[in-house]
């Protein structure tokens, strides 16, 4: 798994986020990144675009966990489902896989905004 894990540190955008990856498992991956003023929306939110781009990270590299070594990962397509404001500190991104199949990689990730002890489900993405 250490592959994820040197992939990630090669992407500029996820350390312009602060994201960090916490949990590396096969078929599944999180990502946090903390709600910052630089991340946020004009209402106050964390903006779609950090959850869309935490989770995209988050489902692919889930993706890359099954995948033989010499195999690279690119999203083709996702959708975003925004579910709720994002208010908190912190944004979880759990990826996981939905279907391995040779070529195309179904995925999902769920988003949550994360105050205190209280998280709450934010969005949803679904790709390949």
């Amino acid at each position: 798994m250490q592959r994820i894990y040197d992939s990630f540190a090669k992407q500029g955008l996820m350390a312009t986020l602060g994201a960090r990856i916490t949990d590396v498992q096969p078929g599944a991956v999180t990502i946090t990144a903390p709600i910052q003023a630089a991340t946020s929306q004009q209402q106050g939110f964390a903006h779609a675009g950090l959850s869309f781009s935490i989770g995209d990270s988050a489902a692919g590299y889930s993706a890359l966990t099954l995948m033989a070594p010499d195999q690279e990962v690119v999203t083709t397509e996702m959708k975003i489902h925004l579910l709720a404001p994002a208010v908190g500190d912190l944004l979880i991104a759990r990826g996981k896989v939905l279907r391995a199949g040779r070529r195309l990689v179904v995925v999902t990730a769920d988003i949550f905004s994360q105050q205190g002890d209280s998280q709450k489900h934010v969005a949803f993405l679904t790709g390949s």
